[in-house]
């Protein structure tokens, strides 16, 4: 199909948008929701406007769309978004958020297009040790008990899977960080033509919940 991809440059929009490529279809878009609201129901909001490197190195154009972030307002956002494009689906990183899935498929189902999910109720643990084969993901929000400062800017690998499996045991935590518990950067990719690097970072601690500001980043080869 000919698709556009809701991406946050986080690692479940990047990896179900490699889950499109891989089976062969033609990714022709990609779509930002920007919202002001940074407690947003609908979209990642932490170091969104990375999202323009993931256009720079997919070499897919980019439509950034503007919004409130107010509930359920937001569904007009996406529908305004997807008006501007000419495709027949549309690519949904979405693991569990039934209320982010149900939503995205009213509007494309009124708009008449697919949705494309490949992550959609599949075991989180396995799809974290299958996306760091493929993505290069760094922690760059958390908001959780268990998740403190440290984990800002923390790398994927297996230790960081065992750790979130811990927490998960301990105090319900979700390791795909499905609840909001934690958002990612992917800064490698099969479809970048080149790696981002952090250069400037800043971690903004709240008490309980914290950010890593991404500030300057460069370019660097394969």
């Amino acid at each position: 199909m000919k698709l556009a991809a809701l991406i946050s440059g986080g690692k479940d929009s990047a990896f179900a948008m490699y889950k499109a490529l891989q089976e062969g279809h033609d990714i022709t878009d990609l779509i930002t929701i920007k919202s002001k609201n940074p407690n947003s129901y609908m979209y990642h909001t932490p170091n969104i406007h990375l999202t323009e490197l993931f256009s720079k190195l997919s070499g897919i154009p980019l439509l950034i769309e503007e919004s409130t972030g107010e509930k359920e307002y937001e569904l007009g956002d996406l529908e305004r978004a997807l008006s501007k494009v000419d495709v027949e689906g549309v690519v949904l990183g979405a693991i569990e958020s039934e209320y982010q899935a149900s939503r995205v498929e009213r509007v494309c189902n009124q708009m008449g297009l697919e949705v494309y999910a490949p992550l959609w109720h599949q075991d989180p643990e396995v799809l974290l040790r299958e996306m760091i084969k493929y993505l290069n993901i760094l922690i760059t929000h958390v908001a959780a008990f268990g998740l403190n400062e440290s984990w800002l800017g923390r790398k994927m690998d297996e230790k960081t899977i065992e750790d979130l499996k811990i927490l998960n045991q301990r105090y319900g935590v979700h390791i795909g960080g499905e609840g909001g518990e934690y958002e990612t950067l992917v800064t490698d990719a099969p479809f970048f033509s080149k790696k981002i690097e952090l250069v400037t970072t800043k971690k903004k601690w709240y008490g309980d919940h914290g950010t890593l500001e991404i500030l300057e980043t460069r370019l660097i080869g394969k």
